[in-house]
């Protein structure tokens, strides 16, 4: 029997490996702020990716090797903040949004504030909430979006300041997004440490592949289209929902019909003898009648 004490202790100490993903991905976020500013967009939004990839492996490592901590959750809550909150925000800002004025910097408060709130419902969910689905999307694939239509306009020369408008909806979308109600899949459930066959692998392979050769388009494409299967999940489950409520609706409307009709059938089986009894007692008064005359 575990410890309490000792559990407690464990919960509460800090751990290096998992804090070092943790503090690669901050650093990460924070170069992307740094860079921005000073109109490296391209590498601004590759170190967003970065902090991704950081912020994927650190909470994997940490249950693999068994060193979660109290600290090392709220440590990653901060820096996903800084990553995937500001980062991204500044970065739409100092791209496109800047010559928007009021609006612009209105849109990218709207996605940093969205990023906040959803780390805090996250991290009030926690063992709580279904672990295959994530409750709005999810703050690493908000940035992605961001960071991605930003790698994208700079590698085909497009200028922010001619895509502004359409910066600053996707920008305020994307926030909105994140604090919706609509279900993405985790991708939670996938067991990494089982066996695989040897086609998984080859898959693999091909998709580093199919992404190396226009990494910024594909990489851009592919969050746009997470971000657009939430609201399609949502619907979808929201009409199975329904059909099923509707079929279980239809099913009590036929038995309560089968019922009402089986008390019919009752109440005329039992009229049936009644009126016959009747008939009998007047043929039987008639004979008697006949016999007296």
């Amino acid at each position: 029997m575990p410890n309490p004490v000792n559990q407690t202790v464990k919960n509460k100490g800090i751990y290096l490996l998992p804090n070092l993903f943790t503090t690669a991905g901050l650093f990460s976020g924070f170069y992307a702020v740094i860079a921005s500013m000073n109109g490296h967009f391209e590498a601004a939004a590759i170190a967003v990716f970065v902090a991704m990839i950081c912020d994927g492996l650190d909470g994997r490592v940490a249950r693999l090797t068994n060193t979660q901590s109290d600290f090392g959750a709220e440590y990653d809550s901060m820096a996903d903040m800084v990553s995937f909150g500001m980062a991204p925000a500044l970065l739409a800002y100092n791209w496109a949004l800047a010559d928007l004025g009021k609006i612009g910097w209105l849109a990218a408060f709207i996605y940093c504030a969205g990023a906040a709130l959803r780390l805090a419902r996250f991290n009030t969910q926690v063992g709580v909430a279904d672990k295959r689905y994530f409750q709005g999307l999810a703050s690493p694939a908000a940035a992605a979006v961001i960071a991605g239509s930003i790698w994208c306009g700079h590698q085909y020369d497009i200028s922010g300041a001619d895509v502004s408008w359409i910066v600053a909806l996707v920008t305020a979308l994307v926030g909105l997004l994140m604090v919706s109600n609509f279900r993405y899949h985790s991708f939670k459930e996938v067991d990494w440490r089982g066996k695989v066959n040897f086609i998984v692998i080859l898959l693999l392979v091909g998709v580093f592949v199919v992404i190396s050769v226009q990494p910024a388009l594909i990489l851009c494409v592919g969050f746009y289209l997470y971000a657009l299967s939430g609201p399609v999940i949502t619907i979808r489950t929201l009409r199975k929902l329904r059909a099923s409520h509707g079929s279980e609706e239809r099913n009590r409307g036929d038995s309560d019909l089968n019922v009402a009709s089986s008390v019919e059938e009752e109440n005329s089986t039992q009229v049936k003898p009644e009126l016959k009894t009747d008939a009998e007692q007047e043929t039987n008064a008639k004979d008697k009648q006949d016999k007296a005359e």
